[in-house]
């Protein structure tokens, strides 16, 4: 027998044996699987965030405004992972494996969008088609919402943008009882004109307050009850009042706009709309909350 011969005999007795050997599906749980998927998704897709953040207002600024990634973000994405983690969902299939390498494929891009819409894609596949346990569901809850201020929010404002700031535009105007042409206003004092731009609208924060419900309801197995309404209602009508009244305090005049506009007077407005969206959804499940976990 030629030396050739015996290779190639070899080598298809090693691939048989691989065969035979314990595959990713035996040594990797189906949760593991899952939640390295979607740890490689939100770490991508908040890397892509960090980054456009620096480009635009520098390191220094960037970091000290946490890269424009609020801490309920940052929450609901651990929160939702270990949720995945802790499920009893079997031994990895076929489907798991065709869907996971499809979905590596958009996070491994470096764009941030691709990274987002991979997560919502894997949340939903997890609801609808893998036959996942309670724990795993939950988390997958979780993680579609947190797409919601990522991604799904953003693509609504480019699509309405003008109506969008034209309503902040005008409940500031209202308080202040100046003049509002689009998204722009008169300052009070007459000293100059303040504009609305994407960074300062309330839709943003209006998507943290529900996903930060989201995330209290799911982690607290909060049962879901039509007095729900009514607070994640209060939660986003606090992040429009905190929002409009800082726009208001801005728009007296350029030195108050100088004044709340530099990185530390939005941390300050921002902690105080965490601290609002945070205790009001917590007190809305708060039945729930006192025996979790």
């Amino acid at each position: 027998m030629s030396n050739r011969r015996r290779s190639l005999l070899g080598s298809h007795a090693w691939i048989r044996e691989s065969i035979k050997r314990p595959s990713l599906q035996m040594r990797l749980s189906r949760a593991e699987f899952f939640a390295g998927l979607f740890i490689i998704g939100c770490a991508n897709g908040l890397a892509g965030k960090i980054v456009a953040s620096a480009d635009l207002r520098g390191w220094a600024n960037a970091a000290l405004g946490t890269f424009d990634i609020s801490a309920i973000v940052l929450a609901s994405c651990i929160a939702g992972i270990g949720l995945v983690l802790r499920s009893t969902a079997g031994k990895i299939r076929a489907a798991d494996l065709a869907v996971g390498a499809v979905l590596l494929l958009l996070v491994t891009l470096p764009v941030a969008a691709l990274a987002w819409a991979a997560v919502t894609a894997l949340s939903l596949y997890i609801l609808i088609f893998a036959n996942f346990d309670d724990s795993g569901r939950r988390g997958a809850v979780i993680l579609l919402a947190t797409t919601v201020p990522m991604l799904w929010s953003r693509m609504l404002f480019y699509l309405f943008a003008k109506p969008i700031l034209m309503a902040d535009a005008s409940l500031v105007a209202w308080m202040l009882d100046t003049h509002r042409t689009g998204n722009m206003l008169e300052f009070a004092d007459h000293s100059g004109t303040l504009v609305i731009f994407e960074r300062c609208s309330s839709l943003a924060n209006m998507s943290l307050a529900l996903l930060c419900w989201v995330t209290v309801s799911q982690l607290t197995r909060h049962k879901p009850s039509p007095s729900d309404f009514l607070w994640c209602f209060l939660a986003c009508a606090s992040v429009v009042g905190v929002n409009v009244l800082r726009l208001s305090v801005m728009g007296l005049s350029l030195s108050h706009y100088d004044a709340l506009h530099d990185p530390l007077g939005e941390s300050i407005v921002n902690i105080a709309t965490l601290g609002l969206i945070v205790g009001i959804s917590f007190w809305g499940v708060k039945d729930d909350a006192i025996s979790w976990p």
